[in-house]
């Protein structure tokens, strides 16, 4: 019963996100505006492709013509060379036409597309801005992460996500781990990578992320290797809060659960210390 009430602590720990209103709003109404800018230049960038889409089988109509004309030269004596002439140059003024309206058009989409992808850019360094610096950090985490060559084997994905936690990479770490759990989800390794969210968590002093990662340890993989450290994590996490009952039924359970672990030691210690009675203050003396 003891450990449920744990488990149910530990995972209800997820931490509560609350965003300003006015901020809020004010976020929405970039949103929009920023979405409608966007939307503005892909309907133009559309407009300026069917264009030239349109165009291109005239073109080749057009040489078609020229290569005609080309070909009927040999002809020349059945019909005056003045007309032929004539006909030829108004093909290749047509072609000539032609071709400036699709140099235009690719002109146009290269520059369409150019100010869309400045627009997205400045749209999502906007949003970011407005999310404040963690988001900011997170987005580079992220583009630093993509940046990785994935491993294809599980174990030295794992490995080199606990490789740049150790480092103190955490937030490219954090990216990993995820990935690893979405990638390998029903994994037994799973239970090492929610651990090692929870670390990553827990070097940011974010004890209610810690916690919500630990606990998933605890509950969903009691068998993996680091489940002992995540109760021990747990504890400190409790402590920290300043939820100390908390804490002290981590440590109990365990050295119930994990008697043997070299975390249970350390939770023997803890507990000794805590059942230590405080010396009690001196009586002051009567004058």
């Amino acid at each position: 019963m003891r450990r449920l009430v744990l488990v149910a602590l530990l995972t209800a720990a997820v931490p509560g996100c609350f965003y300003p209103a006015d901020r809020g709003r004010a976020l929405e109404a970039k949103v929009d505006k920023l979405g409608a800018d966007n939307a503005r230049l892909e309907a133009e960038l559309k407009e300026a492709r069917s264009q030239l889409v349109a165009t291109l089988p005239k073109i080749d109509e057009k040489v078609a013509q020229v290569t005609q004309a080309l070909q009927s030269l040999d002809t020349a004596a059945r019909r005056k060379d003045a007309d032929i002439g004539v006909q030829f140059q108004k093909t290749v003024e047509d072609l000539s036409q032609l071709r400036g309206q699709v140099e235009t058009y690719l002109y146009k989409i290269g520059e369409l597309e150019a100010a869309l992808g400045k627009s997205t850019e400045e749209t999502n360094q906007r949003l970011l801005a407005l999310q404040g610096t963690e988001a900011v950090k997170e987005a580079e985490a992220k583009k630093k992460a993509d940046e990785l060559q994935r491993p294809t084997e599980k174990k030295e994905f794992l490995a080199l996500a606990q490789e740049k936690s150790k480092a103190g990479d955490v937030l490219v770490a954090r990216q990993l781990y995820n990935e690893f759990v979405k990638k390998w989800a029903k994994d037994a390794l799973v239970g090492e990578a929610h651990f090692g969210l929870g670390e990553t968590y827990f070097t940011e002093a974010k004890c209610r992320e810690a916690l919500f990662e630990y606990g998933k340890v605890v509950q969903d993989f009691p068998k993996t290797a680091s489940a002992p450290d995540a109760y021990l994590r747990s504890s400190e996490c409790f402590q920290k809060l300043k939820m100390k009952e908390e804490s002290k039924l981590a440590l109990e359970e365990l050295v119930k659960s994990y008697p043997k672990s070299d975390a249970a030691k350390t939770a023997k210690t803890k507990l000794a210390e805590l059942d230590k009675k405080p010396a009690p203050a001196p009586k002051k003396g009567k004058k």
